[in-house]
C-alpha cells in the first residue's frame, strides 16, 4: 500500500505534464520559447523559496556539480528543446516523441551497471514503441498530412527526441541526489536555481522582444503561466523527485508512456489539433512498446 501511494504520485505528475504541451503551445502565440521557459521556472523557484526559505547545506562540495548538471539538463536543456520543438511540430507529436524517455532511462541505467531492463522484451518494446513514434511523427503535423519527416516538422521531431534523451539523464541525476540524502523540496529549489543560471543569460541574449502588455497580462496568458510555474514546475518537480526517490528512475520514468495519450486528447479538445486514425494507432503502439520495454505485465 505504501508503494501504491508513490505510484499515484508519479501518475499525478505525468497527468499534469501531459497538459503542459498544450499550455505551452497556447503561450507560443505571444511569447518565445525562451521567455516561457524563463518565466515558468522563475515562478516555480519563487514558490519553492516560499516553502523552503533557508539555504540548503551540501553534504559534500562535489554534489554541487550534480545540482548544476540537473539544472542544465532537466530545467534548461530539456524544456528549451521541448519548447522549440513545439514551434516546428504539433503538441501531439512532441508529447508522443518525448515519451521515449523511459527507453533512454533504461539504456543509461544499463550502461551504469543495472542490466535488469536490458533483455529481449526490452528491445522488442523499443522496436514497437519506435514504430509508433514514427507513425505519429508522420501523421501529427500542423497540416495534418503525411509529411512530418520533411521540412520544419521533421526538425521539431528530432528536437523532441533529443529532449527525451536529456530527460533520461536528468532522472538518473535526481536518483543520485536522492540517494545522497537531500530533502526533496530544498533539492528541487537548488536545481531550479541552477536551471535559471543557464536560462536567464540565454533568454536575455536570444529571447526576443517581450509581448505587448495587453497580451502578456491577458487572463489566458496569466493562467497558463501560473499553471506552468506553480503546478507543472514547483509542485510536479517535487512530486517527481519523491517518485524517483521511492520507486527508482526506471520505474518512475515508465509512467511517461501516459503523456502522449493525455496530450493527444487535450490537444484535440482544447486547441483543435487532429486526432486521426494513424495517430491513434501510433499512440497505441508506443504505449504497448513502453509496457514491453519496462517488463510490466
Amino acid at each position: 500500500m505504501k508503494q501504491a501511494k508513490y505510484h499515484l504520485i508519479a501518475l499525478f505528475t505525468v497527468l499534469v505534464w501531459g497538459l503542459t504541451f498544450v499550455s505551452t503551445k497556447v503561450l507560443l502565440a505571444d511569447f518565445t520559447p525562451l521567455q516561457i521557459l524563463c518565466i515558468r521556472f522563475a515562478i516555480g523557484f519563487l514558490a519553492l523559496c516560499a516553502l523552503r526559505p533557508h539555504i540548503m547545506k551540501l553534504r559534500e562540495r562535489k554534489h554541487e556539480w550534480l545540482f548544476a548538471a540537473a539544472g542544465a539538463t532537466g530545467i534548461a536543456a530539456y524544456y528549451l528543446l521541448e519548447n522549440v520543438a513545439l514551434v516546428f511540430t504539433t503538441a501531439t507529436a512532441t508529447g508522443v516523441i518525448v515519451a521515449a524517455a523511459p527507453l533512454f532511462t533504461a539504456l543509461i541505467a544499463g550502461m551504469l551497471g543495472d542490466r535488469a531492463a536490458l533483455n529481449a522484451r526490452f528491445f522488442l518494446g523499443f522496436a514497437v514503441a519506435m514504430s509508433g513514434l514514427t507513425l505519429v511523427g508522420m501523421s501529427a503535423n500542423s497540416e495534418g498530412s503525411l509529411s512530418a519527416f520533411s521540412g520544419t516538422s521533421w526538425f521539431g521531431d528530432v528536437l523532441a527526441l533529443a529532449a527525451a534523451f536529456v530527460w533520461a539523464i536528468y532522472s538518473m541525476l535526481v536518483k543520485r541526489l536522492a540517494e545522497s540524502g537531500y530533502e526533496t523540496i530544498a533539492s528541487t529549489k537548488r536545481t531550479f536555481l541552477w536551471g535559471l543560471v543557464f536560462i536567464v543569460p540565454i533568454t536575455l541574449l536570444f529571447g526576443g522582444h517581450m509581448p505587448a502588455l495587453s497580451e502578456a497580462l491577458s487572463l489566458e496568458s496569466i493562467a497558463n503561466l501560473l499553471f506552468l510555474g506553480l503546478v507543472a514546475s514547483a509542485a510536479c518537480f517535487v512530486t517527481w523527485g519523491v517518485a524517483v526517490r521511492r520507486l527508482g528512475a526506471v520505474a518512475s520514468t515508465s509512467y511517461i508512456y501516459l503523456v502522449p495519450a493525455i496530450t493527444a486528447v487535450a490537444s484535440a479538445m482544447l486547441i483543435g489539433e487532429p486526432l486521426t486514425a494513424p495517430i491513434a494507432i501510433g499512440l497505441t503502439l508506443t504505449i504497448v512498446g513502453l509496457f514491453l520495454s519496462q517488463g510490466r505485465p
